[in-house]
């Protein structure tokens, strides 16, 4: 897996609506719908909670996703066998080295733990939640002896240190405002030059109604706050999503989506095909 923050330029094509393909796949969880368990089970009931969005973390696949931590949660150090990708939510969330000082990321912050890496993680808000996806699994937690080191490098950044890129930066976010810089604006996480997939952070502003066209691969999108309304040319009806919600597609597709919230509505999305944000 290559890991980048920087800003890459990344051209979506537009997708004419004569193009979806009637039998895309369509998937939603909301979040109070999560079904969960424990992240790690080993730990019992001191282990966080966690259920999947999408796909299995018990399984050799990719998946995504929720962890909950409790107010005041601090792992013993460990590692992994795989590496995962991290997103705040809510809260405030420490990952890094057993010995380092503690840096809170808050919510839309970043990061990346290497497997094999010894870490710890802890957290403190009265609410923290996050979104963790990997590549491949299963998904366990492993005692710090069996460290290793597979040649990664963790990234760790703050939200506030993210470049955001609007319509006066570039010409795939086709929404009423870009170009004054009123419109949805993206920043660039991470891409895997083998597969093909890009996350993305991609910012809604307040009032905004529109669609998300995809290409005719795979889409996952994580709502990181309140105010969002989703529906799909299988789903018509507009259903309000609670942050940590998810929904996808495979194959060309369309997700309607509208953002009520004051401060506009972030969503992370992942994908490895072209997809384009109409107003």
């Amino acid at each position: 897996m290559k890991t980048i923050t920087a800003a890459a330029a990344i051209v979506s094509a537009l997708i004419p609506a004569t193009s979806w393909a009637q039998d895309a796949q369509y998937e939603l969880v909301d979040y109070e719908d999560i079904e969960w368990g424990a992240l790690n089970p080993a730990r019992g009931d001191a282990s966080p909670r966690a259920g999947d969005l999408w796909g299995d973390r018990t399984a050799d696949r990719a998946s995504g996703f929720i962890v909950r931590f409790d107010e005041g949660f601090s792992s013993p150090p460990h590692i992994h066998n795989i590496t995962y990708r991290g997103l705040v939510i809510d809260g405030a969330v420490h990952n890094d080295d057993p010995d380092a000082a503690q840096m809170w990321l808050s919510p839309l912050s970043f990061w990346t733990q290497p497997a094999g890496e010894d870490h710890v993680t802890a957290a403190e808000g009265r609410v923290n939640i996050a979104y963790i996806e990997i590549d491949s699994g299963p998904y366990l937690v492993q005692p710090s002896d069996e460290a290793f080191d597979n040649g990664e490098r963790p990234i760790n950044v703050e939200a506030g240190n993210f470049v955001w890129l609007d319509g006066r930066d570039i010409k795939f976010l086709f929404s009423e405002g870009a170009e004054e810089g009123r419109g949805a604006k993206t920043a660039f996480l991470w891409s895997n030059d083998q597969t093909g997939e890009r996350g993305s952070l991609v910012h809604l502003p307040n009032g905004f109604a529109g669609q998300i066209a995809t290409g005719s691969g795979s889409f996952r999108a994580v709502t990181t706050g309140g105010g969002i309304a989703y529906s799909n040319p299988q789903m018509p009806q507009m259903t309000a999503l609670s942050q940590g919600s998810y929904f996808g597609s495979a194959g060309a597709a369309s997700h309607q989506i509208a953002c009520s919230a004051d401060n506009g509505c972030t969503v992370y999305i992942r994908t490895d095909s072209a997809f384009t944000l109409i107003q």
